[in-house]
């Protein structure tokens, strides 16, 4: 098993950090246009919950690259962590 990358460890932070930026975004915009801080908190709250679901949801459906599909795959070609019968063989089952 290899150790990740630099860039691997680092990009749970990175989303987070663009989900926080979208947050004070929307505080600040939120808080100068009502003056009201309690109102802008929320905002920051709700925009920055948004932005990480919705990042979460673009990462899960990224394309692995061919790196990616060699560690998840096994000699055989087949996805690793699946149940799958080791004797496998091209006859169908009946009943």
């Amino acid at each position: 098993m290899t150790t990740p990358t630099r860039r691997e460890r680092v990009r749970p932070a990175e989303l987070l950090g663009l989900s926080a930026v979208f947050g004070l975004f929307t505080g600040l915009i939120v808080l100068l246009a009502t003056r009201e801080i309690n109102l802008a908190g929320i905002f920051l709250c709700i925009a920055f919950i948004v932005g990480v679901v919705i990042l979460a949801m673009l990462a899960l459906a990224a394309k692995p690259n061919d790196a990616e599909l060699h560690e998840i795959r096994d000699e055989n070609g087949r996805v690793k962590g699946l149940l799958e019968n080791d004797d496998f063989d091209e006859r169908p089952r009946g009943h």
